[in-house]
């Protein structure tokens, strides 16, 4: 099991060690570039490609979509009485809650927990997790709902050409399938080489609101999973995917979502630092959770 344990886990650390040295010896490293192509091409390009190729049937994606959905509902929920509680803005600090780091970390520890079936699975979590955050997620710290920005997401169209694929029962084209698939390896790697070079950029803020934030994203999300993996009795790689994406610490993007709308960028930069190492430590009892060992 500790061998086990350590083939999941030694990946993400070390590709995430690479981005942090990187950042450390004072490597040049354009994370606006690195973000376009990774968000704009590598995972527009990933999600298509597996959905494409969905090595789960269609019941078992459409059950971790409801499963997902009902996560998503359990944080808005919980998460908006929660801050509340803790008197902090909604606005801020609602979207680093719902948007957990399900793509840099989620998708390869899915992978290499559950295999090609984890990945597919994991996708449809991350697919709807990316389309939260890039629509009501800009509106909710922008303050503006205008459709524009969401019409300018290739992750949408991404989604939507996978589903009606999937309903349809339609395949790509050979060449262009070939061509997706080089580009879908391009996010988990250089996601995680940027994961590495954000938490060597960031600074901490306001301590006790980060913590708390932290705090809340890790323990709301770990109680979404158990709750409706219990509730819809899902088990195996659903259960443990469901549990893995919920439990993720907060999302980088929401760092960027900060600073463009000016929503307390630095606390919102701490909870991600904080979230992210008390995850590394917690990760071996999370996984062992996910796989069913206790």
């Amino acid at each position: 099991m500790t061998g086990e344990l350590f083939a999941i886990i030694a990946p993400v650390f070390v590709i995430a060690g690479v981005g942090l040295a990187w950042k450390r010896l004072g490597m040049p490293f354009d994370t606006e570039t690195i973000t376009g192509v990774t968000t704009r091409i590598g995972t527009p390009a990933l999600i298509l490609s597996t959905l494409a190729r969905l090595e789960v049937t269609a019941a078992a994606f459409s059950e971790m979509v409801i499963a997902s959905v009902c996560a998503f509902v359990f944080v808005a929920i919980v998460g908006g009485i929660a801050l509340r509680l803790c008197r902090l803005p909604l606005a801020a600090f609602h979207t680093p809650l719902m948007a957990s780091n399900a793509g840099n970390m989620g998708l390869p520890l899915c992978l290499f927990a559950f295999g090609q079936e984890g990945l597919t699975l994991a996708i449809a979590f991350f697919a709807l997790s990316a389309v939260y955050q890039f629509t009501i997620g800009i509106a909710v710290a922008s303050g503006d709902l205008s459709l524009r920005p969401v019409l300018r997401q290739p992750v949408i169209y991404a989604v939507l050409i996978g589903v009606v694929m999937i309903l349809t029962g339609t395949h790509l084209p050979p060449f262009l399938d070939n061509t997706l698939r080089l580009l879908g390896g391009i996010p988990i790697p250089l996601m995680l080489v940027a994961l590495g070079v954000s938490l060597a950029s960031l600074h901490l803020g306001t301590l006790r609101d980060s913590a708390i934030v932290a705090l809340l994203r890790l323990s709301i999300g770990l109680a979404a999973g158990l709750t409706v993996a219990f509730l819809l009795g899902l088990e195996g790689a659903a259960r443990g995917v469901l549990i893995v994406q919920c439990a993720m610490p907060v999302a980088v993007f929401n760092y960027l979502f900060a600073s463009i709308y000016n929503r307390q960028p630095e606390v919102v930069a701490g909870s991600i630092l904080i979230s992210t190492i008390i995850s590394f430590v917690t990760l071996p009892g999370l996984l062992l959770l996910a796989l069913g060992h206790f």
